[in-house]
């Protein structure tokens, strides 16, 4: 089985166990749903000490009057404040974890990144593979006594503008990944004022790259899989999604993978599927 150029990226349960006292490692718990509050999920069972993010709330800046896009990074002032109210400080290691292969605790990678944070690992397997090892879970709300100082250091080349992904689809480069769902891209499910794609993307769905049990597939394996859909050692690349959410998690494996030149489009379709000035495709392209 091969390992991952930059393995320190996903911890396994085993490491996130014998690391989780070390008051330099911070684990958040990054589970996430449209549709619960997942910090009832959380108060009623988390790994011990984690504290709880909610990426839509914690780490997203507030939309603007016209309504969309929503969920944008926060501000470096924003975000620094709710990394100090997480315990995350300069020289804080941070584990991320969820329910769903790790593609929310990736958003909180991704905004780290962009403010110059690279001290973060997302567990791989998520919490259900942590229960069905038997190992300890702690109840209750996990409040800190003392705030962290994070000093934000704001970071380019992370994350993609509108405008950064207008100039991609009239000169072909960087690639463009669209990593939802088939529907989504093809325009038959709807989540914005327009259904389909960005034109010239390729679909390569996030969950391609994780196992039925939400573990990673084989690091061989995965960059062959990119590969072939038409991404090299050289290529430059923009993921986008919804709301730049599952776009973080690939954008992580690639990175994970050893790509450097990735960025994830920050207001990803919920920007532009709500820009009628922007070109858009419906079908497969």
């Amino acid at each position: 089985m091969s390992t991952l150029p930059r393995a320190e990226l996903f911890w396994s349960t085993e490491r996130v166990a014998s690391a989780i006292s070390d008051p330099n490692v911070r684990v958040v718990d990054c589970r996430f749903s449209f549709d619960e509050d997942m910090r009832a999920r959380y108060i009623s069972g988390h790994l011990p000490g984690a504290g709880y993010a909610n990426w839509a709330e914690d780490f997203a800046a507030p939309p603007p009057a016209s309504g969309h896009p929503r969920w944008m990074l926060a501000d470096a002032a924003d975000f620094a404040r709710a990394m100090s109210r997480l315990g995350i400080g300069d020289e804080t290691m941070v584990v991320g974890y969820d329910a769903e292969g790790g593609h929310h605790a990736a958003r909180l990678w991704l905004a780290l990144r962009r403010f110059g944070h690279d001290r973060m690992a997302v567990m791989e397997g998520g919490i259900q593979k942590w229960i069905a090892e038997g190992r300890s879970l702690e109840t209750g709300d996990r409040s800190l006594d003392t705030p962290a100082v994070f000093t934000p250091r704001p970071r380019e080349r992370v994350v993609a503008s509108k405008a950064d992904v207008l100039a991609a689809v009239r000169s072909g480069d960087p690639w463009l990944l669209d990593v939802r769902r088939d529907a989504e891209f093809t325009g038959a499910e709807n989540r914005a004022a327009r259904g389909g794609h960005i034109p010239g993307a390729v679909n390569i769905p996030w969950k391609d790259a994780l196992k039925e049990d939400w573990t990673l597939r084989d690091a061989d394996e995965l960059e062959d899989f990119y590969t072939n859909a038409g991404f090299g050692p050289e290529t430059s690349t923009i993921t986008y999604c919804q709301a730049g959410v599952r776009a973080a998690f690939t954008h992580l494996v690639l990175t994970a993978l050893g790509h450097d030149d990735v960025r994830t489009y920050d207001g990803s379709w919920e920007e532009w599927g709500n820009d009628p000035a922007v070109p858009i495709i419906t079908g497969r392209s």
